[in-house]
């Protein structure tokens, strides 16, 4: 389990492609600082399994199913990632819970800047859109965003200058793709009121 709160800004060493899943290599000296094999790292909001910690990074296995449903299919050597150890009992939860399980993928369609903000608008998929509400949580690429506004295929979170300054939605630009994740507690809402009317 997650917050959604970015710990750094890594960067991807390496991708070697494999016959049904892909091995990456991620700088990142604050999350591996204290990294084992087995460990669990949120990179962009994708929850990975450390299979290798070195001095400053580490190596994951990223299967077919998750470079399906991700942004990770398309990572790239030199791509800026954001990095979060998985939480750990009894510290506080600054963010919501998240399970670094990527429910889909949606756009940047625009950004808007303020003086002390920028409104960001992200397409939304069709599927997702039930699971969203006006200040409710949302993950984008694993960071723990309130939404400010929902409409039929987008929504929209504004961005503080530390959110900027601290993770990939301070340069995404319009047309390029984040992971998303809703609520888990919407989802669990739902199946349970949906097994009340069967």
């Amino acid at each position: 389990m997650f917050t959604g709160i970015v710990e750094e800004l890594g960067e991807i060493m390496a991708v070697e492609e494999l016959t049904d899943a892909a091995r990456m290599t991620v700088h990142g000296p604050v999350v591996t600082s204290d990294a084992r094999p087995g460990d669990s790292i949120s990179v962009n909001g994708v929850c990975l399994t450390v299979v290798e910690a070195t001095a400053g990074s580490f190596t994951v296995d990223v299967v077919a199913e998750t470079l399906r449903r991700s942004s990770l299919d398309k990572a790239q050597v030199g791509d800026r990632v954001n990095l979060e150890r998985a939480a750990a009992l009894g510290q506080r939860l600054g963010g919501h819970i998240v399970q670094g399980h990527v429910d889909g993928t949606g756009t940047v369609v625009r950004r808007t800047p303020s003086e002390h903000w920028e409104v960001v608008e992200v397409s939304l998929p069709p599927e997702l859109e039930r699971y969203l509400v006006e200040k409710g949580s949302i993950t984008v690429d694993g960071i723990s965003l309130t939404v400010v506004d929902v409409a039929a295929d987008s929504f929209t979170v504004s961005l503080i200058p530390e959110t900027l300054a601290r993770t990939t939605l301070g340069f995404k630009q319009p047309g390029e793709v984040v992971n998303l994740e809703v609520d888990v507690i919407a989802k669990y809402v739902e199946k349970m009121l949906g097994a009340r009317h069967v």
